[in-house]
């Protein structure tokens, strides 16, 4: 057998003002986000992603920063998926 690290990934949606989406796509990729899709609604933008847990903290400070207090975001569970091969190795070594 060979075993895994597996790490949980979060369903993110970010409602942000239009001016602030790029910034808030940049945060979330920095983050080792995967963008899943972008919607349009009356408050601004809608950004939908999937990130990984161990990401997103102090993610609730930097978005509020970034967009000026105006950006709001969800997140819930979505599924485990593999810890890529060189953050494994680092939490391995710890």
């Amino acid at each position: 057998a060979k075993p895994v690290l597996l790490e949980p990934i979060m369903k993110v949606e970010v409602v942000t003002p239009e001016e602030y989406s790029g910034d808030v796509i940049g945060d979330l990729n920095r983050r080792r986000g995967q963008i899943m899709g972008m919607d349009e609604s009356p408050a601004g933008k809608v950004i939908t992603a999937e990130v990984p847990l161990s990401e997103m903290f102090g993610y609730a400070t930097n978005v509020r920063s970034m967009s000026q207090g105006r950006a709001t975001f969800t997140m819930e569970f979505a599924k485990y998926l593999e810890v890529p091969p060189n953050i494994a190795d680092g939490i391995i070594k710890k």
